[in-house]
């Protein structure tokens, strides 16, 4: 079938639009001193902090976030409807939003945070905690909805079977679903470390933007630019770091999905 020409012009500058900006980044990196700025201090504190609140939110996504996509699944319509509602809530959510949001529940005069404060003293925003919770906020959609997906896919044969021969619900979920969802479970959990890693708005607010305690590499990014914190240099390679993580991580997805459908 050959295309408009209409309909190609208009591919050609979607495309354009998606890579252009991209080009530029790049172009503005100074290769001479990548490493050295990619290395430097402060930009060497947010690349670790990032990633270690990265991986403890995406474990916290799993944990809460197969059980979820598991009741969504299976789940009659009306109510599934309304709990996937609330589940994509987050991906639409304005970032800032969502960290008043968790500001209103988790801080010192918030609906937990407040009792929680009188009764221990402990306040968790702008804690490199928060910058956990925060993360997992806005990450934990994109595993429930990649599980759900491959939940449905998969239907609910195997596991009337198991159940008919006898197994208990848990052993049906443990050796029957979970198995059948591993490639979901593999793709989910690495788009909720990549959504994780690049949170800025919610972290920004709820956990704020304290060096070496909640200043990931996004919001180093962000503050170089503003003249603060790390060099304008280093806050490029973070930028390309970010990028060049996200194109190896959606190309390997890609890739092993492929392989595990053939």
């Amino acid at each position: 079938m050959t295309l408009p020409i209409g309909v190609r012009v208009a591919a050609g500058a979607g495309v354009a639009l998606l890579l252009l900006p991209l080009l530029g980044l790049v172009a503005r990196v100074h290769w001479a001193t990548f490493w050295d700025d990619l290395l430097s201090p402060g930009a060497r504190d947010a690349l670790l902090l990032s990633v270690v609140t990265a991986l403890a939110a995406t474990i916290v996504c799993v944990i809460l976030g197969v059980p979820l996509a598991l009741v969504l699944a299976r789940a009659q319509a009306r109510p599934a409807a309304v709990l996937r509602t609330l589940v994509l809530i987050p991906l639409v959510l304005p970032p800032m939003v969502g960290g008043l949001a968790l500001l209103s529940l988790l801080g010192r005069s918030g609906l937990i945070g407040k009792p929680l404060f009188e009764a221990t003293g402990f306040s968790l925003p702008y804690t490199t905690a928060a910058v956990v919770v925060a993360q997992a906020f806005v990450a934990l959609p994109f595993l429930v909805i990649t599980l759900e997906g491959a939940l449905r896919t998969s239907g609910v044969a195997h596991e009337r079977v198991a159940a008919s021969l006898g197994a208990s619900p848990w052993r049906v979920v443990t050796r029957v679903t979970l198995p059948l969802l591993l490639p979901g479970l593999v793709a989910g959990t690495a788009l909720c470390f990549a959504r994780a890693i690049g949170e800025f708005g919610a972290t920004a607010l709820f956990a704020g933007n304290a060096v070496g305690v909640t200043r990931t590499m996004p919001l180093a990014i962000y503050t170089a630019f503003n003249g603060v914190g790390v060099s304008q240099d280093a806050a490029l390679a973070l930028s390309l770091l970010l990028l060049v993580s996200a194109g190896i991580l959606i190309a390997g997805l890609r890739s092993w999905r492929e392989d595990a459908v053939r």
